[in-house]
């Protein structure tokens, strides 16, 4: 077996208010794929900046050793002389410029003050071949997805002589396709003798890629495992990064047995929007859903499938160019041409993309959750900061928001309280209706469980929620009914006791011209 390339020992950090890490060990062996795992705010990405130098030597105790020697790195550049580069989870890529300028950015070939662009352009398509893309090195990052920007990253690292890559959850963004190649690189370059750290909550991945790996929580490192023993198996390793043992991942639901003859408390009938560019291509065509009080109904479908196309121009036309249908409310026909007219008739959008569209991370807790409904916590038209702490404080012990107070600013906080915020922001606006869209993407199976039970509890009061996820298990143990759609049609409605992940997929990939 071969020796320690990294080893970090009693690592402690501290952030104002907060014990981030707290007397963590990690020893990755050289040449293998290390996993690290463990809920939203365990500490991951923390230790990889430690590691990586973006928290600096002197602002953290403990030692760091790579290659057998003491390192203190006072920032990345100095990592990566060392040969560790980081890919962190927020893509660090200039849109607007080239392949080829974004892989040598800050490490150009140049000479003279002069940039060599036939070198330049020769270098970043072997490295771009490396990686598996074929794509010309003078393309725009803006010209290209997700999974190949992921991997334009990797040629970046690559260039840079990498000898240990992290990876901050790289696949969080991608679709199952571009996940399968990322992770299929990870065990190429492997075989090249480049080692890897990759952070994720995927575990399904962790063990198709990690020899090891390693669980913290609550800022300790609990235990480090063989990924390829028998007893290291998926409810072994949650049971580490929760604390308990999860027998069921989902709460206790009892299946929705309201009145079926009521008017729905939302129906949406043949709805079609056309893409906002292209408007001679459907996005949604000729849709009919419908969800009734107290029911949870998903909504499954692969990449493409017009899930969130349909949920965001439901939701105040905030996408695509309305072609028809219509929107009813307890069977009355509603207007919802506008962000303000839904939520006036009840219904809140909780978006799967929260940094962007569901929060803002530049201002605390306490702002983000009264946003929605200002008119409940003021007088005379003027904020009552002291009622909207209440409500925020409210809602932080409720929703179980791990933050020293309600003034944190949410851009500080992990993706799964993130999460929290965005639903306690809506749930204060009082809405009948909650779509909820990929509302656990990127969190962890403890944050998980928490926001089903916030779910679970929204239905027994009587709310109407519509439930996106490209998860099939989370559809299954969640949904009272579950609509499939492919290429921006309705192909199935599939009843809670009759759905099963094969009879999902088989309705998700129905040819589009399949009606309902």
């Amino acid at each position: 077996m071969a020796g320690p390339v990294l080893e970090m020992r009693s690592i402690v950090k501290t952030f104002p208010g907060v014990k981030a890490l707290s007397d963590v060990t990690l020893t990755v062996r050289q040449g293998e794929v290390h996993a690290i795992c463990g809920e939203n705010g365990a500490g991951k990405s923390t230790l990889m900046k430690v590691l990586s130098g973006v928290h600096p030597h002197g602002t953290y105790e403990g030692d760091i050793l790579f290659e057998g020697e003491i390192v203190s790195f006072k920032d990345i550049r100095a990592s990566e002389q060392h040969g560790i580069v980081i890919i962190h989870q927020e893509l660090a890529l200039v849109p607007f410029l080239s392949i080829a300028e974004n892989i040598f950015l800050g490490n150009e070939h140049a000479s003279g003050g002069f940039i060599n662009w036939n070198e330049t352009l020769k270098h970043a398509t072997e490295l771009l071949r490396r990686v598996g893309l074929s794509d010309h090195p003078e393309t725009r990052i803006t010209d290209i997805g997700v999974g190949k920007q992921q991997l334009v990253e990797i040629a970046k690292a690559l260039s840079k002589k990498v000898k240990l890559l992290i990876l901050d959850e790289p696949t969080a963004a991608l679709n199952d396709e571009d996940s399968g190649k990322l992770l299929d690189l990870i065990l190429e370059l492997k075989k090249q003798g480049i080692t890897s750290i990759i952070i994720s909550h995927k575990l399904n991945e962790i063990r198709r890629v990690a020899d090891s790996v390693t669980i913290l929580r609550d800022g300790k490192s609990i235990e480090t495992l063989d990924v390829k023993a028998p007893e290291t198996t998926e409810d072994r390793i949650i049971s580490g990064m929760v604390g308990r043992d999860l027998d069921h991942r989902f709460p206790d639901r009892t299946p929705y047995e309201g009145e079926t003859d009521a008017a729905p408390a939302l129906e949406i009938r043949n709805w079609t929007v056309h893409h906002p560019i292209d408007q001679t291509r459907k996005v949604v065509d000729d849709v009919s859903i419908h969800v009734r009080r107290g029911e949870i109904v998903g909504i499954a479908g692969l990449m493409g499938a017009g899930r969130t196309e349909l949920a965001m121009s439901v939701f105040g036309r905030t996408y695509g160019r309305h072609a028809g249908g219509q929107v009813f409310k307890d069977g009355k026909e509603i207007r919802t041409k506008s962000v303000a007219e839904a939520v006036e008739h009840g219904i809140a959008y909780v978006t799967e993309d929260r940094k962007h569209y569901g929060l803002n991370l530049i201002d605390n807790i306490n702002r983000n959750i009264s946003l929605t409904a200002l008119n409940k916590v003021a007088k005379r038209g003027v904020v009552d900061e002291h009622e909207e702490r209440k409500v925020a404080e409210r809602f932080r012990k409720s929703m179980n928001i791990k933050a020293p107070t309600v003034f944190e600013t949410v851009g500080r906080l992990s993706g799964g309280n993130q999460q929290k915020v965005v639903l306690s922001k809506w749930i204060f606006a009082g809405p009948e209706v909650l779509i909820l869209d990929e509302p656990t993407r990127g969190i962890d199976v403890g944050a998980k469980y928490e926001i089903y039970t916030v779910i679970d509890q929204l239905a027994a009061e009587g709310k109407a929620v519509v439930f996106i996820s490209s998860e099939l298990p989370e559809l299954l143990g969640m949904c009272d009914r579950i609509y499939t759609m492919a290429a921006g049609r309705l192909t199935g409605e599939v009843p809670r006791a009759e759905a099963t992940q094969e009879v999902l997929m088989r309705q998700m990939t129905k040819d589009k011209e399949v009606t309902r």
